[in-house]
């Protein structure tokens, strides 16, 4: 269609206005705004946050990996931290000066030009180079692992779900209730609950997103449908907003949302991430509701207030505080061994490294020491400037990769690509959020599970391709063993 792969002006302008413009302002017209230093840097922050996130949302091709990337920069270290530094208002109690909060706006910025740069080069390199993540991503799904994943994420919940302390109940009780019995520090249950989680999320995406052939094959479409309800239950016990952390339960909805095939366009991508961004800047802050046992009226406060008051927006200031941390202590190349060893018990490794949220929350003297560590601020202990340079240049390139690939498989369905791209674009707002070592192995099980339930697409270039055959249906898969023949 003529102009479909160009951008929209008029969206582009309103974007620009909303994003750069209008919420920035809003806060900057705070009474009592401090202008210095800090507040300058912050500023070039939020101006590249607010145009990157403009570019994607006004695309004319779908960048999943990288909308997720610069929604959190933008809501996080964009527009929290501006609005902290206008106020002098902090969520949490631990204080520094104005040279380590330009710092932490300097280190900010660093990380994302390193990211742009990343990002940059990959898309010049296009389909050069290493072919390492296509072949990967072009992987297909295949029906007896997924039958089986769905049976075995079921007969696992029948399992550990009765072990639980308060059995099915467990799961709609209150984290806040949790955390005071001290199961939600548990990290057996902790253990047990991913086990379940994870394997049932990614039967119920897979099972959506089995192919089918024209002919139809009713035993596998028997299966599937005695599967799907069971399936959308569980993930109801497991996977909600009520026990399990909000970000956790909003990837779930989230990549269900956007690995459907009518949002693999870009319009409708379009008008999907415009809903997102709205949702997370002005519903976000209120999504906790159910987190507390005392539930109080829910009020409305200002932009201002939501970010300097919520712990919700603790990266920036942590990031402050592990700037004074290693001023203090020095870096720590060896923290690096933490995330990369995570599954070494402490009996085993004595002096194995602590979750940098958790030893960013000591040094500052919290009680509460369930805290953020953005990727940022743990590079910056590994090895400094140049480390958290290398790390975002990194991140930057594979986003940008993964999302090309996925463009070029035409969304992706019935791909790896349709399953691990939007799930790694919505995860990485924990991973960005950190700490690291606690979420490495939630990232590890994610990655892993769509592995054993997918095979090997045969490479164009094989002798023993088969012929092209007409596009598949979604909603059926052919029967395992099954081979239709030219």
């Amino acid at each position: 269609m003529p102009g479909s792969r160009q951008r929209s002006v008029a969206a582009v302008c309103c974007w620009a206005v909303l994003l750069t413009g209008l919420l920035p302002t809003l806060i900057l017209l705070t009474p009592g705004v401090r202008f210095g230093p800090a507040l300058a840097a912050q500023c070039v922050v939020l101006a590249h946050t607010a145009g990157a996130l403009t570019r994607v949302l006004t695309a004319a091709s779908v960048r999943l990996l990288a909308f997720g990337f610069w929604l959190f920069a933008y809501v996080w270290l964009g527009l929290a931290p501006l609005a902290m530094l206008a106020t002098d208002t902090y969520p949490l109690g631990y204080r520094t000066g104005e040279s380590t909060a330009f710092a932490a706006a300097a280190l900010t910025e660093l990380g994302l030009l390193a990211y742009s740069a990343g990002a940059a080069l990959a898309a010049r390199r296009g389909g050069s180079g290493p072919v390492v993540l296509e072949p990967l991503l072009s992987r297909r799904l295949s029906p007896l692992p997924v039958l089986l994943l769905g049976g075995l994420s079921l007969a696992v919940a029948a399992v550990l779900i009765p072990q639980e302390p308060g059995g099915l109940e467990a799961f709609f009780t209150s984290r806040q209730a949790l955390r005071q019995s001290g199961a939600e520090g548990d990290s057996a249950r902790a253990l047990r609950v991913w086990a379940v989680g994870v394997p049932a999320f990614w039967a119920l995406v897979a099972l959506m997103h089995l192919p089918r052939l024209p002919a139809g094959d009713r035993l596998l479409r028997g299966v599937r449908w005695m599967l799907l309800p069971a399936l959308l239950v569980l993930n109801v016990i497991v996977n909600n907003p009520i026990s399990r952390p909000r970000f956790w339960a909003g990837t779930v909805l989230l990549v269900l949302f956007f690995s459907w095939r009518r949002f693999s366009g870009p319009r409708a991508f379009r008008a999907a991430a415009a809903a997102v961004t709205v949702a997370v800047l002005f519903v976000f802050p209120y999504s906790d509701y159910f987190r507390y046992d005392e539930r109080e009226a829910v009020q409305v406060l200002t932009l201002t207030e939501q970010f300097n008051t919520t712990m919700d927006y603790d990266a920036f200031q942590q990031m402050q505080t592990g700037i004074d941390y290693v001023r203090d202590n020095g870096f720590s190349p060896s923290a690096v061994l933490g995330p990369v060893l995570f599954m070494v018990p402490r009996s085993l490794w004595p002096e194995k490294p602590q979750t940098t949220g958790i030893e960013l929350a000591q040094y500052a003297g919290y009680d509460f020491q369930n805290l953020s560590a953005p990727l940022w601020i743990e590079g910056y202990l590994w090895g400094g400037a140049p480390c958290v340079a290398a790390v975002f240049l990194l991140l930057g390139a594979a986003g940008r990769r993964m999302d090309d690939i996925r463009a070029r498989l035409g969304g992706g369905q019935g791909t790896l690509a349709a399953l691990l791209v939007p799930a790694l674009a919505f995860y990485q707002l924990i991973l960005l959020r950190g700490s690291l070592m606690a979420i490495v192995g939630p990232l590890l099980l994610l990655l892993a599970v769509p592995l054993f339930i997918t095979t090997r697409a045969v490479p164009r270039s094989s002798p023993f391709r088969f012929p092209a055959r007409p596009p598949a249906r979604a909603g059926d898969a052919p029967i395992p063993g099954h081979r239709r023949h030219a």
